[in-house]
């Protein structure tokens, strides 16, 4: 849920529109000036729902200026070591058009994709952190969608080749990704059906028409492989979380970042919620969620359903101080639920800095006792020292 992607245009001039550039490793640049409400001309916008159609729509949206492929989840090997890992691919569009086709440089291009990866360790109490970069061009880089995949050099998501996909088949996808002392290798099958967030997928994030995204979920993808880590390898099961977002435009002026969880239960339920902060301290009318059952049945869930408090704060050594810690209620539901981080530093340090980790969750649902894992993102907090 976090369109970072707005920073890396800078790096590949001349074809980009003008925008700001993050103040080096600390990464302290804000989300207002980087998810602003003006948008270049030539994009389309999300203005009004549409109708998805699957696997199409797990592939490429080009109109749209940025896009987002969005892996989180919590592993585990056979003797309970616990690790949580973020894998995110974005793809971002540098001019509205695509260079012609009588150009006769190979390089040229006018979309750039941006990875981002890593790996906590609970037991070790580190955080790992890899980016990389690459122009949609010569193969380096790209997506597609049938059969999907999404790609930046030698780091993927795509579908298993084994799995002949067919509309209505749950997802079989696999995750490869490979560096220096890191790595994960996922087989991710879907256990529960695609769920439209917002308003049958349009994800309204501000009053400014089209500041919206289309925005889908995968809830639960069980997932087995194998992770690398400091040169150890370990064989890994677990759940991961699957968000996909496309648009053109995000954030209004007035509006510093969000809080976003993404919980999985231990009675089956799911729930995601982003908390849209806005810079005098309020809450944005427009912040919202998704109830998930155990069967797979969603809820739209509006902001004032959820009630989130912080009960703790990590402060960054890089400057700027998150929450760590957070009660969150949802009376409706007769939901209650403490969260807190597996580690306090999971603050990534990539071309912006932003909080995104593995949290454990304990609490109540009707009376009952209720457990819980999950991935909760922060954005907005970051400041220069």
């Amino acid at each position: 849920m976090l369109p970072v992607l707005f920073m890396i245009g800078n790096a590949f001039k001349p074809e980009q529109p003008e925008m700001p550039v993050a103040d080096g490793a600390g990464g302290g640049q804000r989300l207002s000036e980087l998810l602003g409400s003006k948008r270049p001309e030539g994009y389309a916008i999300a203005r009004s729902p549409r109708a998805f159609t699957f696997p199409r729509d797990h592939g490429p949206h080009p109109e749209f200026r940025n896009e987002w492929w969005y892996l989180t989840g919590n592993l585990e090997d056979d003797s309970g070591r616990r690790f949580g890992y973020e894998f995110t691919l974005f793809r971002f569009s540098l001019t509205p058009e695509p260079p012609e086709p009588s150009v006769s440089s190979s390089w040229k291009t006018n979309q750039v994709y941006i990875a981002h990866f890593a790996v906590t360790e609970k037991e070790n109490r580190k955080f790992h952190v890899e980016q990389r970069a690459a122009r949609g061009a010569l193969g380096l880089a790209g997506a597609q969608s049938i059969p999907f995949r999404v790609w930046i050099e030698d780091w993927s998501i795509a579908e298993d080749e084994k799995n002949v996909q067919s509309s209505g088949s749950p997802e079989r996808w696999q995750l490869r990704v490979a560096a220096d002392e890191l790595g994960l290798q996922l087989d991710l099958h879907a256990e529960k059906p695609i769920v439209l967030n917002g308003v049958d997928g349009l994800s309204q994030k501000s009053d400014t028409i089209g500041n919206a995204s289309y925005y889908y979920s995968i809830p639960r993808l069980r997932s087995t492989g194998q992770l690398q880590v400091g040169g150890e390898n370990y064989t890994v099961t677990g759940t991961s979380w699957l968000d996909r977002e496309w648009s053109s435009s995000a954030l209004d002026d007035d509006q510093q970042g969000w809080d976003w969880f993404a919980l999985q239960l231990s009675d089956g339920s799911d729930l995601m919620f982003y908390n849209l902060r806005k810079y005098d301290g309020s809450q944005d009318r427009h912040s919202a969620g998704t109830w998930i059952d155990k069967g797979g049945k969603a809820w739209h869930l509006d902001r004032e359903e959820v009630m989130v408090r912080e009960t703790a704060n990590w402060e960054s050594p890089r400057g700027g101080t998150y929450p760590a810690g957070w009660e969150l209620r949802v009376p409706s539901l007769d939901l209650d639920l403490t969260i807190s981080p597996v580690i306090p530093d999971q603050e990534l340090v990539t071309t912006v800095r932003y909080w995104e980790g593995a949290v454990d969750v304990e609490g109540s649902r009707g009376g009952h006792s209720i457990s819980g894992r999950g991935y909760v993102e922060l954005t907005g907090y970051a400041r220069s020292r």
